[in-house]
């Protein structure tokens, strides 16, 4: 028990004073003051406290200290102003200045320790320390994050607000934080995380876009005391982005060159094409376009359609739409011109008799023929390369003329022209040269039966002799034509062959081959045959 001198007026006086003081200052339990403590304390220690109130003094015999939430165990030290004084720690005899561990309860508990003295003739005083064991203060976040964007400013435990912006087509995000106490109470929206749980996540509906969410995150520390954590997501406006960013077709070039703001275009592509493939992408990929019948949905970036042309030379109109996730809409359009074809070119040109030269290409315009003098017409044949072009001039558009020459050693000029479909005229020229009838009046070859001719013919040589024998009744010539259009006259017919009757031994004989040539001039080759000759 505690020994304290019989009260009186003055004494309760400086009682009340002190547990006034003790109340304003924080403490939960007053002081127990007595004027003359029969058995006092020289010190008194606990360890560790975060605070230990009132200041130990040997006459004040209640005392409170305050110990972490992280102590389980307090170490109590205490030594009595009488070496003869024994002492106990809750009820454990313990020496002076002798450490007694006392065991704490859980965070937010009380334990009592009672330290009582005693002299030898039995007089008792006791000194009691209150130590509870604090709840903690900790009401921090430890991680905090947003789906869909991030932080501004970037997470720091003391900073409580903070922005995220987000594009419009995010209807929703994920709150996820951590606290820094696993026991401490924290709310993320409608979704509560209850002590012993570090982390949890909330789902938040965002309002419509251009509009600003505010997302609370209530942290309660174990001791009661709340920190609240501010998000202001901002989910940006529909967006008016109603533009292309490329405009391509597969068979020719845009003019003008593409360029967002640029709406109207035109293409030109050849005759042969009859269809078209467009390919677009979009500025926004949440915005909206049509190609034709081809719809291209919010989500997805590009797209392609097919457009069938109309005929050669005419054009045709496609629109692309482009709708802004805000409903506006732009109309970009391209004009197909299908060309009609330039083709003004020749597959194919033959000539009979030919052939050629040089030999046809459908790039070479000038050829020329040369035929024999007894060519009277040629067959020009010529196709072309674009069935819808047109032939004319000196063969018709079927590409097929029989053409009369003119007389030998002259020349004929064949023009085939070719109109392409868009009118671009190709002209072919086909000189065709008659050869003038031959000037060859020559023999290729001379015998005479019976002997040799001296001198040996050739055909430059025109004067022959022959001698035969005595007894030969008759020789036989045989002339070859070196030209074969040529006409043997004379003694010899046109055949080339005769056989010629002698005048007798020890006569001669004059054999005359007369060769005219196509042109006319003749020549005569001359043989004399002398009889008599004895072998």
């Amino acid at each position: 028990m505690n020994q304290v001198l019989p009260s009186t007026r003055h004494s309760w006086a400086v009682v009340l004073v002190v547990a006034i003081g003790l109340s304003v200052s924080g403490c939960k339990d007053s002081a127990s003051v007595s004027e003359d403590v029969q058995v006092p304390l020289a010190s008194l220690t606990v360890t560790p406290a975060e605070t230990f109130q009132p200041a130990f003094s040997s006459n004040t015999t209640s005392y409170q200290a305050d110990a972490s939430k992280a102590t389980t165990s307090v170490a109590v030290t205490a030594s009595p102003s009488d070496s003869t004084t024994t002492m106990t720690i809750n009820g454990i005899p313990t020496g002076a200045g002798q450490e007694r561990t006392v065991s704490l309860g859980p965070p937010g508990s009380t334990t009592p320790i009672s330290i009582v003295l005693s002299t030898p003739t039995g007089t008792e005083t006791t000194y009691t320390v209150t130590v509870i064991r604090l709840l903690s203060s900790d009401n921090n976040l430890k991680t905090l994050t947003v789906t869909s964007g991030s932080l501004d400013p970037a997470f720091t435990a003391n900073r409580l607000i903070y922005t995220v912006d987000v594009v419009s087509n995010v209807p929703s995000i994920t709150v996820a934080a951590s606290k820094s106490d696993p026991d401490a109470v924290m709310q993320i929206g409608s979704v509560s995380i209850p002590p012993g749980t570090v982390s949890g996540q909330a789902n938040v509906q965002l309002g419509d876009p251009g509009t600003s969410t505010p997302v609370s995150i209530d942290v309660t520390a174990p001791n009661g005391n709340k920190k609240t954590y501010t998000i202001t997501v901002n989910r940006a406006a529909l967006s008016s982005d109603n533009n292309l960013r490329t405009l391509t077709v597969d068979s020719g070039a845009l003019e003008p060159k593409f360029a967002a703001k640029t709406l109207a275009y035109t293409v030109d592509v050849a005759s042969k094409i009859s269809e078209v493939t467009i390919s677009a992408r979009k500025s926004d990929p949440d915005a909206l376009m049509q190609m034709g019948s081809v719809s291209i949905p919010a989500g997805t970036a590009s797209g392609q359609a097919n457009f069938e042309l109309g005929a050669p030379g005419t054009p045709t109109p496609v629109s692309i739409d482009v709708t802004a996730p805000n409903g506006n809409k732009k109309t970009y359009t391209i004009t197909v011109n299908r060309l009609l074809s330039s083709d003004n070119n020749l597959k194919a040109l033959t000539v009979t008799p030919g052939p050629l030269s040089p030999a046809f290409a459908s790039n070479q315009l000038a050829y020329t023929l040369n035929v024999a003098t007894d060519v009277t017409q040629v067959i020009v044949t010529a196709t072309k390369s674009d069935q819808d072009a047109v032939i004319s001039g000196d063969v018709p558009n079927e590409g097929q003329a029989t053409i009369p020459l003119d007389g030998p050693g002259t020349s004929k000029t064949i023009s085939i022209n070719v109109a392409a479909p868009n009118g671009n005229i190709k002209t072919y020229v086909i000189t065709v040269t008659r050869a003038a009838p031959s000037s060859d009046n020559n023999l290729s070859a001379l015998t005479v039966t019976g002997g040799p001719l001296t001198p040996a013919f050739d055909p430059d040589i025109v004067t022959y002799t022959v001698d035969v024998a005595a007894n030969e009744p008759n020789v036989t010539v045989s002339a070859t034509k070196s030209d074969p259009d040529a006409v043997i006259s004379g003694n010899v017919p046109n055949e080339g062959t005769a056989t010629i009757p002698l005048d007798g031994p020890g006569t001669s004989k004059t054999i005359s081959i007369i060769v005219t040539a196509a042109n006319g001039t003749p020549k005569t080759y001359t043989i004399t045959v002398t009889s008599g000759f004895i072998r």
